[in-house]
């Protein structure tokens, strides 16, 4: 039998998919490169752990040196690492963000997945939990208020059943289309789907009337987003908050989701069925003024080794009463913490 998990006193978050370690490039030569946990999953039970979840990743990560950076990144967010290292373990995917600027002086970034941009190595790929790891994690929990993931597999499907059978509101976002079939089941098993407008809409649309979410909600980049519930079929549009200094956008989409969970579920994780269209978009509010946020730092979560959390909350109020946003300045005192000699594991330091 596994170890059993207590009830907390603060909601709990459970997740898997793509947990990835981050390294980013800055655009200013003087900024050292960062590496930070990332991946889509990643961030998002990271930043819910910064709001006051418990959150618990599940992953395969084993005790190479990218791993441990990545577990220590974790450790220092208060992130729960019960489930990181479920067998067989593996390497973790690593993911060079390289961020530069175009000719008119615009921020842009450039993700590097399959080579490292510096030495030319092969970077790891994600491997999902296993089916045998799923039926330890099935022993271990019993309860949570959210279970989210980002791929679907056996063993993500089979986790999404476990936690939607103990009472868990199921939040599926995908970030790669996969196994067709595997795809109509998560669309099926979850309560909410949040998906891109323009990678997944004709996917999802083909799937969804037959199990209509709770609650859907198409991202729309710059035009901000639209949400429907299974309450109020028709969408409800609401524009981007204005950031004035952009200065990268990657990352902002993982805010959005946890502050969007955080809104919704860190009160009653039953409540989803029984919310008016105004709490809904109140959450998506809240979600998007944390998007917005984000873009005002490198990284997907840059601005949480820079800003004190009072700070950052001094920011979200000053967002949501509405107009255009401007960051006040950073420090860069917490990014020696997480400065890098090389890029991925390969790399010589100097």
């Amino acid at each position: 039998m596994g170890k059993v998990v207590k009830i907390p006193s603060k909601p709990t978050a459970y997740g898997t998919g793509l947990i990835a370690l981050d390294i980013v490039i800055s655009s200013n030569p003087e900024v050292p490169t960062r590496q930070w946990a990332g991946g889509t999953c990643g961030n998002v039970l990271t930043i819910l752990s910064y709001l006051g979840w418990n959150a618990y990743p599940i992953a395969r990560l084993n005790n190479e040196p990218s791993s441990v950076h990545a577990k220590h990144d974790l450790q220092r967010w208060k992130v729960c690492q019960d489930f990181v290292e479920m067998e067989p373990v593996a390497s973790i995917p690593v993911i060079t963000q390289e961020n530069t600027t175009d000719g008119n002086g615009q921020p842009r970034h450039r993700f590097h997945w399959k080579n490292c941009p510096k030495c030319g190595s092969w970077l790891p790929n994600y491997k999902p939990v296993t089916l045998k790891a799923v039926e330890t994690l099935k022993e271990s929990v019993s309860t949570a208020d959210i279970f989210f993931f980002d791929r679907t597999s056996p063993g993500a499907l089979e986790m999404a059943r476990h936690f939607k059978s103990i009472g868990s509101a199921i939040f599926f976002e995908p970030s790669a289309k996969g196994d067709p079939k595997h795809f109509r089941e998560a669309i099926a098993l979850s309560d909410i789907i949040k998906y891109s407008d323009q990678r997944f809409s004709d996917v999802i649309t083909r799937d969804i009337e037959e199990h209509r979410p709770a609650l859907e909600i198409q991202t729309l980049g710059g035009n901000g987003l639209r949400f429907r519930s299974r309450r109020q079929k028709n969408w409800a549009h609401l524009p981007a908050h204005k950031a004035i200094d952009m200065v990268d956008s990657s990352g902002c989409g993982d805010w959005t989701t946890a502050g969007i969970i955080n809104n919704l579920f860190s009160k009653d994780s039953h409540a989803l069925g029984k919310l008016k269209k105004d709490e809904i978009q109140d959450a998506m509010h809240y979600g998007q003024a944390l998007g917005a946020w984000n873009c005002g730092f490198e990284g997907a979560r840059g601005g949480m080794y820079q800003m004190t959390f009072k700070a950052f909350e001094e920011d979200i109020r000053a967002i949501l009463k509405g107009g255009a946003y401007r960051p006040r300045n950073k420090s860069k005192q917490d990014y020696l913490e997480s400065a890098s000699d090389g890029l991925c594991p390969a790399c010589p330091t100097v």
